[in-house]
């Protein structure tokens, strides 16, 4: 697996803030989204720890939710098929 959770939730609140529901549910779709293989097959590269803070550090301000469904809308728009891993809801 190219995403450590433990790590990726300790860089997410590290870098955006949030509270840590909005960390933990960010970690569970990036694994999910890297399981699926579909990011790798679309833009050629293993989904990471780093390529996810790398990604959402180009979002406008935000939580690590409001950051993570900024980038998976872009991945939407230019790959479709990606609305299935937005965060809709978590527990605070």
């Amino acid at each position: 697996m190219f995403i450590d959770p433990g790590r990726l939730e300790t860089r997410l609140r590290a870098e955006f803030g949030g509270t840590d529901g909005e960390s933990r549910v960010v970690v569970r779709q990036a694994v999910d989204l890297a399981d699926s293989g579909k990011y790798a097959d679309d833009v050629g590269v293993p989904l990471t720890n780093d390529v996810v803070v790398a990604e959402l550090a180009d979002a406008p301000d935000g939580t690590p939710v409001d950051r993570w469904n900024w980038w998976i809308g872009s991945l939407e728009v230019a790959y479709g098929a990606y609305d299935q891993f937005g965060v809709r809801r978590f527990k605070k």
